[in-house]
């Protein structure tokens, strides 16, 4: 039964943590005005464009690396993507924390990886970030959401609409919200 004096959260009490995002105020909205003119306008074949501009801002990209123009970073400098991987249209990397995606893996169109949260059994309503980490030979197919804090191992594949809320093991195919293993994943 719920008191109805009882108070579960008030955001009057929230205070983003000193130096949450990582870079100063102004850098950020940079970012985010340099994400909209430069990367989101440009043509789709202008991959080097976009990796040289995400570098600029202190992302971590590997060489190969095809970012598709309508991606959208919160914070380049938390980023991190190996050697040969590709990113999808309309893929969100939700960056409060670090995401690190590794080589030779497709993060598939309209996927969501998100590393932020909130603490909701605190008044305050605490933000927190929590790192993702999809590793080698991951395929995320198209619509996946990652929970933050997550773990994705090398050669798992997730299949199209699934939600991962925990860490997957590598070498398995996932369906599912929450993502169950159907298979494992068999190369020629």
């Amino acid at each position: 039964m719920i008191n109805n004096e009882q108070i579960f959260q008030d955001l009057k009490k929230f205070k983003l943590p000193d130096n949450f995002r990582g870079k100063n105020p102004v850098i950020v909205q940079i970012w985010w005005v340099i994400q909209s003119v430069f990367v989101a306008p440009s043509p789709q074949f202008m991959y080097g464009w976009r990796r040289f501009i995400l570098r600029c801002f202190g992302a971590k990209i590997g060489k190969n690396v095809i970012l598709r123009p309508s991606i959208k970073v919160t914070y380049p400098w938390h980023l991190e993507i190996g050697d040969d991987s590709w990113i999808g249209d309309n893929v969100v990397l939700y960056n409060l924390g670090k995401i690190i995606i590794g080589k030779n893996t497709v993060v598939s169109q309209n996927t969501y990886i998100c590393t932020g949260t909130h603490n909701f059994n605190k008044v305050s309503f605490d933000i927190e970030r929590k790192p993702v980490t999809i590793e080698d030979q991951v395929w995320l197919a198209n619509d996946v959401y990652v929970a933050p804090g997550v773990t994705i191992l090398k050669g798992a594949v997730v299949g199209t609409r699934s939600s991962v809320f925990n860490d997957l093991p590598g070498g398995t195919v996932y369906f599912g919200s929450p993502a169950k293993p159907q298979k494992s994943r068999i190369v020629d």
